[in-house]
């Protein structure tokens, strides 16, 4: 009878290893995940970078990753191996990184025109003028411009998703541009002496 190669043993010796580690994982031994993490995170970390093209990016995306691994252990099925479980998880969320980061690239472009159509004509705004003054903003103001400028919702529809009312919802997007405007005057957007004449 014919032995097994020792490569093969090797290799089923490293599978059984994994596996007994998920089994501690999931019995709620959180310190074998670091087994896992110390067999993968390289290959993760090299996927994220090949598709991110960003050092940064990619190390954020690994944590991620196995973070949302880590909290959907439990549902892994061994018909495929772990590394191409991971790796799916790498897929999506990556797709979804580069789908927010299009995203936010379109909330610029957008504000940049709108602002500029609604802005005094002494108000000058560039894309890096725009970006910080988007920087600026909290999470809440953020969301209603994405959903209001890009996707093009209605105030309606904006209160459904974030629970509050339309006339509400209109108020603070008026107030929202308004300060958008006036950030920029403070900063400089506007040619000498002219902000002071018009105001």
């Amino acid at each position: 009878m014919e032995q097994p190669s020792p490569g093969a043993q090797q290799v089923e010796h490293h599978s059984e290893a994994i596996d007994a580690a998920i089994e501690r994982v999931v019995s709620g031994d959180k310190q074998a995940y670091a087994i896992i993490i110390r067999e993968y995170e390289k290959k993760i970390y090299t996927y994220c970078y090949c598709i991110l093209k960003s050092r940064e990016g990619a190390e954020d995306a690994v944590q991620e990753i196995f973070l949302k691994a880590y909290q959907n252990l439990s549902r892994y099925e061994k018909q495929a191996s772990l590394l191409t479980w991971l790796y799916k998880i790498a897929y999506f969320h990556c797709v979804d990184l580069i789908r927010k980061q299009s995203r936010w690239h379109r909330l610029l472009s957008l504000c940049k025109e709108r602002l500029y159509l609604s802005a005094p004509t002494y108000v000058n705004y560039t894309e890096q003028a725009v970006n910080e003054m988007l920087m600026h903003l909290n999470w809440e103001e953020r969301n209603i411009l994405l959903l209001r400028v890009v996707e093009q919702y209605s105030f309606e529809e904006i209160g459904t998703i974030m629970g509050c009312k339309p006339a509400t919802l209109r108020q603070r997007f008026a107030r929202l541009r308004k300060k958008l405007i006036n950030q920029r005057i403070q900063e400089g957007g506007a040619a000498n002496g002219e902000v002071a004449e018009r105001t």
